[in-house]
């Protein structure tokens, strides 16, 4: 007789069936009694069973309330049960995730060669002798990528490798000429760092979740060609631009769990990337691309076998093929299904992930050392370079450390502590390329509390531009018209209401100024005691029956006088100011 047990937050019930006669049946453990049937009726049913059974067979009996099914042997006539318990409910399933992200070194010319780099070139334009492998060539290696990959080694808490070798990993295909990839398996240029992310959990998504994820090494290596499959024509085309173009292999330990912590920690790095001028990290051009590595297990049991969701190339899609994997490796699981070691894709169409090849065989790259290069060392300081050698032309860590940027974590926590603003608001401010600059300026201009800057600067700036999709750099309006616009706000000339008005205004038409606008319409604030009483006195006027309720006692309809007179004033009055004209008028 098969168990199975559904689960919920309220209740749970246990479904079983016999493997005699195939009835099926749910038992209610709170109460012991069938759903479909009374408590009489299961004692029937379980009499049932036992009449089916012979000699050398076993049933289960389930204790609802403990969940610990007990074995049943029956010997002839008599039926003894053994209180021998035979397994117990198994814990939930979860999900570990690692990654390996391919960074494109921001660089004019390639890993090996002097060609250059440069997105949507015409096919086939930049590639040099030695990115077609053509005999004869050797490598020349590129200083400005070793300074990126030390770089971004001190940045993520690395241990920088003093000496560090090339390999060759040997695979064939058609957008590698040479039948290898120059890469560094032994001894990569950076070790055993640490990358500290953060994610939004809670209700309103602004609980903030601090977690780090170990870097096992950063190593320098070449990119492949690009294969375009003509499907029309059957045939693949080769565009041989992006061969030998240096990248850093970046490999996260496996110590995430779902798709929502992996993006953040790619989210992350991008920032820390962009940061140091290490990598553009613009995903939709490839320039940082992620493979993950996906299994599922029981906590305290061995990691379960994983696949590899190749190439994603968005934070979105990486969150997204990943939560379905697990969930895709967990149903093979419970459905007693195996899980293949294979590479998978991501379809953003169906947000599902496809199968592409299995590497159930083990794939033999042959690596070796890579003749053509020497070791790659790099130095401390300049008094550890040997004599006769220039310091200008190696790698030097301590100048290189003297180099780094403010990193965004710390771009965070200063904006907190210095303006006071909400962590999720620093956030914001720092994920956006450019905002965090335009809110400092926008504070520094203005008199206004950094937290009212903070709503115009989240709410009306950032609104407008992702309704029309553009930058920061691209907004229209500058720091200084946003700031001379709150000053107006803030000093009483015009209300909040107006300020919001004029703001859509200044969108549309630049060239005008705040107080080109505002004198052109009119916008200034109504400050004339006896045209306010006025315009009070004809709203009153005008309402006697919101009029007598509110002297009966519903001061909640005093709102929509107040209502009124802004809409006949255009906001332009001071809602304080109105309120106790109006209460006395009505009392």
């Amino acid at each position: 007789m098969g168990v199975e047990v559904y689960s919920s937050l309220s209740y749970f019930t246990l479904a079983s069936s016999c493997r005699l006669c195939k009835t099926t049946f749910t038992i209610c453990p709170h109460t012991n009694t069938s759903m479909a049937t009374s408590s009489s009726g299961y004692s029937r049913m379980f009499c049932k069973l036992r009449k089916y059974a012979n000699k050398s067979q076993s049933l289960y009996h389930i204790d609802s309330f403990n969940l610990v099914i007990r074995r049943i042997w029956t010997s002839g006539s008599k039926t003894q049960l053994q209180p021998k318990v035979h397994t117990k409910s198994l814990p939930q399933m979860v999900g570990v995730v690692g990654l390996e992200v391919h960074a494109q070194i921001q660089s004019t010319s390639k890993l090996f060669s002097g060609s250059h780099v440069r997105f949507l070139a015409p096919p086939n334009s930049l590639v040099s002798h030695f990115d077609a492998s053509l005999p004869g060539t050797l490598p020349v290696l590129n200083r400005r990528c070793v300074e990126a990959a030390v770089l971004t080694g001190l940045a993520l808490n690395c241990t920088i490798n003093r000496k560090s070798l090339f390999d060759r990993k040997h695979y064939f295909y058609a957008d590698m000429p040479a039948g290898y990839q120059i890469t560094q398996q032994r001894v990569p240029i950076a070790v055993n760092g640490m990358l500290v992310y953060s994610h939004f959990e809670g209700r309103r998504r602004n609980q903030v979740v601090t977690k780090s994820v170990k870097i096992k090494q950063i190593q320098l290596e070449q990119d492949s060609g690009k294969s375009l499959h003509d499907d029309e024509q059957s045939q693949t085309l080769i565009d041989l631009n992006r061969a030998g173009v240096g990248l850093m292999e970046l490999v996260m330990e496996p110590e995430m769990c779902c798709g929502e912590e992996a993006a953040a920690a790619v989210r992350e790095l991008q920032l820390i990337l962009q940061a140091l001028g290490t990598c553009q990290a613009n995903m939709a051009e490839g320039q940082l691309r992620v493979d993950a590595n996906v299994s599922v297990h029981r906590p305290g049991e061995p990691l379960g076998v994983r696949t590899e969701v190749k190439n994603i190339n968005s934070v979105r899609h990486l969150a997204k093929a990943i939560d379905y994997e697990i969930q895709r490796q967990m149903e093979v699981l419970q459905s007693a299904g195996k899980v293949l070691n294979e590479t998978r894709a991501f379809d953003s169409k169906s947000g599902n992930t496809i199968p592409m090849r299995d590497k159930e065989g083990l794939q033999d790259y042959r690596f070796m050392p890579e003749p053509n290069l020497p070791p790659l060392f790099v130095y401390k300081s300049e008094a550890s370079v040997p004599a006769g050698v220039d310091p200008a032309q190696v790698v030097v860590i301590d100048r290189l450390s003297a180099q780094l940027p403010e990193l965004p974590s710390v771009k965070r926590t200063r904006l907190v502590e210095t303006y006071g603003i909400l962590q999720e608001h620093s956030f914001t401010l720092v994920n956006e390329d450019g905002l965090m600059d335009y809110f400092e300026n926008v504070v520094q201009t203005t008199k206004a509390e950094p937290r009212k800057v903070i709503g115009w600067v989240i709410k009306e700036l950032m609104g407008n531009l992702n309704s029309q999709n553009l930058k920061v750099s691209q907004s229209p309006i500058s720091p200084c018209a946003l700031a001379e616009l709150i000053n107006l706000a803030e000093s009483g000339h015009i209300s909040s209401s107006t300020a919001k008005q004029v703001f859509q205004e200044m969108w549309k038409a630049p060239e005008k100024t705040v107080g080109q606008i505002v004198k052109e319409q009119d916008l200034w604030m109504i400050n004339d005691k006896e045209e306010l009483q006025k315009i009070c006195r004809r709203i009153v006027d005008s309402h006697p029956e919101e009029v007598q309720i509110i002297r009966r006692g519903n001061k909640k309809v005093l709102n929509k006088l107040m209502g009124e007179v802004q809409r006949e004033t255009k906001g332009r009055t001071d809602p304080v100011q109105v309120r106790a004209i109006l209460e006395k008028m009505v009392s």
